[in-house]
């Protein structure tokens, strides 16, 4: 029989000669916090996260940046193009040694030098583009940006660390990162464009520079949540040697690089040949926009099933999702677009959500940051190869067919993680990189920026 709990005594009190009784009020209760306000009550997350915002930014920045400064100079697109694809592929050969360097002495040590040398680059590129340097100087000055430290690798990098015995909660900060990276990518080139063309056709360049090194100082300077040096290992090859899980996610990054690649330069493509070039970059927000809602719903999700399963479901959605472009694209204008494209982002945050926890389960002890930027390299390189796909195919079969370079490059990606199964392995030991940890360096429900 279940036992009725006995009532509370009554509060008494004494007005007078008279003793007066009432009843206790009920206890209240309190809603336990959401998953992202647990992240968020671990005493410094608010503060690195704050100015490691503030240092990806100029990443949404630079490209259109250095695109309109340079034509604004030279009236030429071919060298813009030229120079930014030099800043491109100088990155994907630099980025991992300088993550290198920061798993071996630390991001504090490590990050602000990095961002000092990239800074001079772009202020090299912006007195090149002013006095009338040659080409091969322009492309020397931007390549020397390539020393820029991945700060959402970083961060990614903090998360596992407090987090480290807790799936759940890495999960949900790996969405948050994801839904950042987004953010980032429909502000940056909306600010770029707006200073280029309001103030100097230098100021997107320089502001970008001034808010990069200001911010990726605050963020070195929180060491309260970075991660431990891990000691040097003994095996200092590429964690892509004798590790095969990580390199065919790499193989599914290319693909995925490639559809985000495409997709941006046939739609500027579209938009021209409609007659509203100008607003290309709001109809490609709109897919940043669709991502960034979808990441952040995706991060308040308990996972399910073994996480190589779910990559390979949301490889599945972005493939099935990926030819809505090419269909509204024949059917209708850019409004129909615009539309499509909303609705075909949603399925690019989850995506790389479980895509980089898969990274981060694949990467050997002690090298963590490093393999992100490899698995961001990859993503680049992929950018690379779509954007020369697409322009070929706007130029030679027309903006509309160009829509199917993405639809392949999502098929494709999905088709290398179905055929090595993807994600699917053994778990390194040291996991979230391997960092040496004691005890579990949080204090909840303190909300102090430090």
């Amino acid at each position: 029989m279940p036992q009725v709990p006995a009532p509370r005594p009554p509060l008494l009190a004494v007005s007078g000669a008279t003793l007066v009784a009432a009843a206790r009020p009920a206890a209240r209760r309190t809603a336990p916090p959401g998953p992202y306000a647990r992240l968020f009550a671990v005493s410094g997350t608010r503060a690195f996260t704050l100015w490691g915002l503030l240092a990806r930014l100029p990443a949404g920045m630079n490209g259109v940046a250095a695109v309109l400064m340079i034509t604004a100079a030279r009236g030429s697109y071919a060298l813009a193009g030229a120079v930014t694809a030099t800043g491109l592929a100088a990155t994907a050969v630099v980025a991992p040694w300088t993550a290198r360097l920061v798993d071996r002495y630390g991001q504090g040590r490590v990050a602000v030098p990095a961002a000092l040398v990239a800074a001079l680059g772009s202020l090299a590129l912006v007195a090149c583009v002013r006095y009338g340097a040659p080409a091969w100087a322009l492309c020397a000055a931007y390549a020397a940006t390539a020393t820029a430290p991945n700060t959402g690798g970083m961060a990614r990098a903090r998360w596992a660390h407090l987090f480290r015995d807790d799936p759940a909660a890495r999960h949900t900060a790996n969405a948050f990162e994801q839904a950042a990276d987004e953010v980032c990518f429909m502000l940056g080139p909306v600010l770029a464009a707006f200073l280029c063309t309001t103030l100097a056709p230098e100021a997107g360049t320089l502001t970008g520079t001034a808010l990069f090194v200001a911010g990726t100082v605050l963020f070195a300077t929180r060491r309260r949540t970075e991660p431990p040096v891990a000691p040097a290992p003994a095996d200092r090859r590429s964690p892509l040697r004798d590790n095969p899980r990580l390199a065919l996610l790499l193989a599914v990054f290319l693909g995925t690089g490639a559809l985000f690649g495409s997709l941006e330069v046939v739609t500027v493509g579209f938009a021209d040949a409609q007659g509203h070039r100008g607003l290309a970059g709001a109809v490609l927000g709109l897919q940043a926009a669709g991502s960034c809602a979808a990441g952040l719903v995706y991060g308040r999700v308990r996972p399910a099933g073994p996480a190589g399963a779910r990559f390979r479901r949301c490889l599945a959605a972005m493939a099935a999702l990926a030819p809505l472009p090419l269909l509204a694209a024949h059917t209708g204008g850019l409004p129909a677009l615009a539309g499509a494209l909303l609705v075909a982002g949603m399925a690019t945050a989850p995506t790389m959500v479980t895509g980089m926890g898969l990274v981060q389960a694949a990467t050997p002890p002690g090298r963590l940051n490093e393999g992100m930027t490899l698995a961001v390299t990859a993503l680049l390189g992929g950018i690379a190869a779509g954007s020369a796909a697409g322009g070929w195919t706007v130029q030679h079969l027309g903006a509309p067919a160009g829509y199917a370079v993405p639809a392949a490059a999502a098929a494709l990606a999905l088709l290398t993680a179905v055929a090595g199964r993807a994600g699917d392995g053994p778990r390194p030991r040291g996991r979230g990189g391997g960092h040496p940890v004691r005890g579990p360096g949080r204090t909840a429900g303190r909300q102090e920026i430090s």
